[in-house]
């Protein structure tokens, strides 16, 4: 949902300051590092599920093992995982949207 802006009536008749406007909708910043390590860390994953992949089709005498509890904690029977590249893709347009 887009962020709420805030309202506030004129008292006198006078405007509002501008900061109040910047207030209403921070805009997140990610830094060159910040992005490194998302690139390190998404193709990093990759390759173990390149691997694990191969593993299971039998290309591969060694690799990632797939780790499945045994016992499942019940209450974790409702758990989703979140999808990154679908939560990359709405901040992305997100900010596109904030841009325009």
């Amino acid at each position: 949902s887009p962020a709420q802006k805030l309202v506030f009536n004129r008292v006198n008749g006078k405007r509002p300051p501008l900061l109040l406007q910047q207030l209403s909708a921070p805009e997140e910043c990610y830094t060159l590092a910040h992005e490194e390590n998302v690139r390190f860390v998404y193709e990093a994953w990759q390759q173990v599920e390149q691997q694990l992949d191969g593993s299971r089709s039998g290309d591969s005498a060694c690799g990632p093992v797939q780790y499945v509890e045994k016992n499942p904690n019940p209450g974790l029977k409702n758990f989703v995982p979140i999808d990154l590249e679908e939560w990359w893709a709405q901040q992305f347009l997100a900010k596109i949207e904030n841009c325009s």
